[in-house]
């Protein structure tokens, strides 16, 4: 049962193959069984689970149908779970249980989806390893040596090894794309707006974004068609309407339109990922695209404007946790800033106090024009880039990391050349438009990702080439070894 994706669980309880509970009773032994390797869980909700399997097991014998009603997934630990704990990754937030249920949580429950638990993730999103979590590393299951990327790492992993057939995850600079690319699966980061923050836990308000990790893109246009839609309590969602993203799914190729950026194939990138990009495109010729080169000339610029914005936003964002309402407090503070300061400095790890103190230098009187400012009129011109380049090409293809999964503890040291990791993720965040990371091979043992790109609102596009690509390869039906 372990083996099945989302959609093939959802034709197999239609078919009464097995209940809903005996599903998930499986799976919490396999997280029993092989999590502890692993990491990539923090909390397991096993008598909730258990509970919701058997409410999804009555509605299914009352005459209920659904793709999700059974099916088990996991949340990233941003989205707030009511009555359990939702730590975001960080000690501030460990004995912190959430009275309410995020947006994303509440449509999936709804839809029938049964909760296996709260997966690691690097402390409030900010990481490309899944390294800075209060509650350790987590392990790629392809190779227990490296990561799995981040910072949806627990997320990626837990999928990947079969823990579950798929998870939420959010997206800041690429946290869903890049942990899918370096563990064999499809993530997708939705257009901001689509998917509802109300409930995620804050790194970047102007960047985050929710939405699936799961084997196939077929999951993914599963779990997304749940999640997405308009929410009056989120100032950001957009009231646009949802397309059917699984009707979508089986549309030709032909006539597609594919911008291959120069930008994306210079120096930097791994020359064995490029070759791998370059198959993939011709695969997507068979079935009717055609390519040409495109150029995204802001992209240079990307990274150091990410790395102001991001940062400034964080600094506002958690200034909240303070240790005053709820979370972690020191102990026998002197006085309110003393209670303040240790709070913050023994609750917070040392990636977000990092990025605090960047993000508050940047913010500054005196800076805040040479710098935020000027990261914010880079944004618009990597905007304005992707419109041109729409003008001209349906989908934008390339590389969804420049290198392969490192070694654990590899650049714990060196903390830029992790931040060089999402260069070809974060312009999509700046721009807010949609983006889409596939299996597309390996390279000694080592998962390949293929990222897809497309205008604002399209991701059923990005779901339909990936789906088409994935029924001409076996990249996606990959297992790592043991799992």
């Amino acid at each position: 049962m372990h083996q099945f994706t989302l959609a093939e669980i959802a034709r197999a309880l239609a078919d009464k193959q097995f209940s809903a509970e005996e599903l998930t009773r499986a799976l919490l032994t396999r997280i029993q069984q092989l999590d502890p390797q692993l990491n990539s869980f923090i909390t397991v909700t096993e008598a909730q689970a258990i509970a919701q399997a058997k409410a999804a097991d009555a509605r299914r014998a009352n005459g209920e149908s659904g793709a999700l009603l059974g099916a088990p997934i996991g949340h990233k630990d941003l989205f707030c779970t009511q009555g359990i704990r939702t730590s975001c990754g960080s000690k501030i937030l460990d004995n912190f249980q959430a009275p309410y249920d995020a947006t994303v949580v509440e449509r999936l429950s709804a839809a029938g989806a049964v909760s296996l638990g709260k997966l690691n993730m690097d402390e409030f999103a900010m990481g490309s390893a899944n390294e800075s979590s209060y509650y350790g590393a987590v392990k790629n299951p392809w190779d227990m040596s490296r990561v799995p990327g981040g910072s949806s790492g627990g997320s990626a992993a837990a999928v990947a090894a079969r823990l579950l057939p798929a998870a939420t995850g959010s997206d800041t600079g690429g946290s869903i794309r890049q942990p899918a690319a370096l563990t064999n699966l499809t993530g997708l980061k939705p257009t901001y707006g689509r998917v509802s923050r109300w409930g995620m836990i804050a790194y970047a308000s102007s960047l985050d974004q929710g939405g699936p990790i799961a084997r196939t893109a077929e999951d993914c246009a599963l779990m997304l068609g749940a999640m997405a839609g308009f929410d009056p309590k989120d100032s950001t969602s957009v009231d646009q309407p949802l397309d059917d993203y699984l009707a979508s799914l089986d549309k030709p190729l032909s006539g597609l339109r594919i911008g291959l950026p120069k930008e994306y194939f210079g120096n930097g990138l791994d020359a064995k990922i490029a070759d791998a990009v370059m198959a993939a495109v011709e695969e997507l010729k068979k079935l009717g695209a055609t390519v040409k080169e495109i150029s995204l000339p802001n992209m240079q610029h990307a990274i150091p404007s990410y790395y102001v914005i991001a940062p400034a936003e964080a600094s506002s964002n958690l200034s909240r946790f303070d240790g005053v309402r709820f979370g972690y407090r020191c102990e026998n503070p002197v006085d309110l800033t003393d209670l303040y300061k240790r709070s913050r400095a023994e609750g917070f790890g040392d990636e977000v106090r990092r990025r605090i103190m960047v993000g508050t230098y940047a913010l500054s009187a005196g800076y805040y024009d040479a710098y935020y400012l000027k990261a914010q009129k880079i944004r618009r011109l990597i905007k304005n880039d992707f419109v041109s380049a729409f003008d001209e090409v349906d989908v934008i293809l390339g590389p969804t990391t420049p290198n392969l999964a490192w070694k654990l503890g590899e650049k714990n040291n060196d903390p830029v050349s992790a931040y060089l990791e999402d260069i070809y993720t974060i312009t999509a965040n700046l721009a807010g438009i949609p983006g889409l990371s596939m299996p597309a091979g390996f390279i000694d043992g080592l998962p390949v990702g293929v990222q897809l790109l497309a205008p604002y609102f399209q991701e059923s596009r990005l779901l339909n080439v990936a789906h088409q690509y994935q029924q001409v390869t076996e990249w996606h039906k990959q297992a790592p070894s043991g799992f």
